[in-house]
């Protein structure tokens, strides 16, 4: 498809779709850490990516080789996506989904903050600085909220560790010259570089497999296909069409869209300050996201 100088139909619904595909993703690696242990079951998805990723390039002649120069940052940002989802499905052994991922999903907000000290083009003014405030606060308030048996705060500082290396990786890709390499390198990186650490930090925990269900697999193979290979560059792809600022407009909606589905398949209770502080987060990052339109 030709580059899109405005979001369309097409985008629109298919971002949608997107954010609920990370947002089911979320439910996904609660059940599927009822069968392996969750650093194991991280380290087991990055393996597998890898497996399929080499695969894909090959059919689709992609080739592996990047710019020298980009090395040291790919490295750097394959060891922030391995302590990521590590942090991350460790925090789901412990919380909810709703919770896990009302702090996970504000990214963004630590994001623009980085940006605006870093990148002189990116600063907080205006609405962005309202939606940060906005954001803030909700994710205070879901940190500070201990009303329910399910609050963990273990798992709530998991769940942010794992937003902050999240945002790191980002500022990876923006300002360093990992920037100029293709997609497909760029996760490849990610993949190759996290799997052997988080396997071996698995090893030594001794949490490798727990009561092992057909379904735990099926959730594994969609983790693995699903989501960290063809998921990741399917949203690479996009930002290929559609303007940067359009795309990440709609990453309000994977929280939303989480917290609804581990009430909905998890039968999980989410208190009324869960649902404030996700208000707060999704408006907070739509807002920073929001970019005025060129006359």
């Amino acid at each position: 498809m030709d580059r899109k100088t405005e979001m369309d139909a097409f985008g629109a619904a298919a971002l949608i779709a997107f954010a609920l595909h990370l947002a089911f993703n979320q439910v996904v690696i609660k059940v599927t850490n009822g069968g392996f242990g969750p650093i194991f079951a991280a380290g087991l998805r990055s393996a597998g990516a890898v497996v399929v990723l080499l695969i894909w390039m090959r059919l689709r002649g992609i080739s592996l080789s990047v710019p020298r120069s980009a090395v040291l940052p790919g490295i750097l940002a394959g060891m922030l996506f391995a302590l990521e989802f590590a942090c991350l499905f460790t925090a789901l052994d412990f919380t909810t989904v709703s919770r896990a991922s009302v702090i996970f999903y504000s990214m963004p907000m630590w994001l623009a903050l980085a940006c605006h000290f870093l990148i002189p083009g990116d600063r907080l003014t205006g609405l962005r600085s309202l939606g940060f405030l906005l954001a803030m606060g909700g994710v205070a308030l879901a940190l500070l909220d201990r009303s329910d048996a399910t609050a963990s705060l273990r798992g709530d500082l998991l769940a942010l560790t794992s937003a902050l290396c999240w945002m790191g990786i980002a500022l990876c890709v923006k300002i360093t010259p990992l920037s100029r390499v293709p997609a497909a390198q760029q996760l490849l990186f990610q993949v190759v570089v996290s799997a052997p650490i988080m396997l071996v930090a698995a090893a030594f925990s001794g949490d490798l497999i727990r009561d092992l269900q057909p379904i735990h697999i099926a959730g594994m193979a969609f983790q693995i296909i699903g989501v960290a290979s063809f998921g990741f560059l399917i949203w690479f792809w996009l930002l290929t069409i559609y303007p940067a600022s359009s795309v990440a407009s709609f990453s309000f909606l994977s929280p939303v869209f989480a917290v609804i589905l581990g009430w909905l398949l998890l039968g999980e209770t989410v208190g009324l300050r869960v649902w404030a502080a996700l208000a707060l987060v999704a408006a907070g990052i739509f807002l920073i996201n929001r970019r005025p339109r060129k006359a």
